[in-house]
């Protein structure tokens, strides 16, 4: 048989790795890979659909599914996720030291519906602060005009301006036009150093265990997604996808495990692995529907009472079908 040449477009991680050089193969696919960042992926595959295969972001597919007009059909496998107690930046001088201190403030985000934004907001409610209680700046972090590259329609108490013509989330943090940041990167202006900007939570990895160890949530940030059409054309691509890519993560945690001469760039990697499992689990980084459905079901659950979803959806909503059962033996 003739391998299927489709394109797949993803970001440049360990757990793809092994199907981005051929270790592992996907049944009858022959992938053209393009390794890009997320930014450009998403903006390519809901904009024009120009990937067969591509990561997604969790929130915007869950906007487009919600309305019924997502050119993606999803499957369980999660490239990227995060604690996202690493993503609130401050300026250290204008008295913000808890989350509650947000409140009134204006806070720069490239994009409002973001994943990462999603799951703060989600954080913040547990101190009290509510979505409509900020003033939110919109803006791109490093390069102005930004702007949302999903339709939106947000709740009416919802404060949302854009940053004025030339101006960038990270100059602003700078100059104290905004009071925070929140979003998947860091702005410019914190890693270099600039003077008052800093972040909320000092520590975020304690923070973030300690978030888990209440919630036992490890927060998704995107999905796999095929084309409608593709899926529709060839019905086994949806179970082949999960079976190549629980195999590639596999490889990539071997690769990790093996710390006789350390595969990444980075001290301490033996300690860190061991504080996941032991804070998380060995399957850490689940993929399948029913070991997530939990993390899910409060991100949906979230992303609805934001007022960015239309329809509450449910976690089985999200995947085709195909990917969601597999053979035992």
């Amino acid at each position: 048989m003739i391998p299927l040449r489709l394109s797949l477009a993803i970001g440049d991680y360990d757990r793809i790795r092994p199907i981005a050089d051929g270790t592992v193969r996907i049944d009858g696919v022959d992938p053209v890979m393009s390794i890009l960042d997320p930014e450009e992926i998403f903006f390519r595959a809901f904009k024009y659909a120009d990937f067969d295969i591509c990561e997604l972001s969790l929130s915007s597919y869950t906007v487009k599914t919600a309305e019924g007009d997502s050119p993606y059909t999803a499957v369980p496998v999660f490239p990227s996720r995060a604690f996202r107690h690493t993503s609130v930046y401050i300026r250290t001088d204008r008295g913000i030291t808890r989350p509650e201190d947000l409140k009134g403030r204006r806070v720069g985000v490239p994009e409002y519906q973001l994943t990462a934004n999603v799951w703060v907001r989600v954080v913040l409610e547990e101190y009290g602060v509510r979505p409509s209680d900020i003033t939110w700046v919109r803006g791109g972090y490093e390069h102005p005009g930004r702007e949302e590259k999903i339709t939106l329609q947000l709740p009416s108490d919802l404060r949302l301006e854009s940053l004025p013509p030339g101006a960038t989330i990270s100059s602003a943090l700078a100059d104290g036009t905004i009071d925070a940041v929140i979003g998947p990167r860091a702005p410019s202006c914190f890693e270099r150093g600039a003077p008052h900007v800093g972040r909320l939570w000092a520590d975020p990895v304690a923070a973030a265990s300690e978030w888990y160890g209440k919630h036992k949530i490890f927060p998704i940030m995107h999905v796999l997604g095929i084309r409608k059409d593709v899926a529709e054309q060839h019905r086994y691509l949806p179970g082949a996808l999960v079976k190549a890519f629980e195999e590639a993560k596999s490889v990539a945690l071997a690769k990790l495990t093996n710390t006789a001469a350390t595969k990444v760039t980075l001290p301490f990697v033996e300690e860190r692995l061991q504080h996941a499992r032991a804070l998380m689990g060995d399957d850490f980084w689940s993929y399948g529907l029913e070991p997530n459905r939990h993390v899910l079901d409060v991100f949906l659950q979230a992303h609805h009472a934001q007022g960015l979803s239309s329809r509450r959806l449910k976690p089985e909503d999200l995947f085709h079908p195909a990917s969601l059962e597999a053979f035992r033996l």
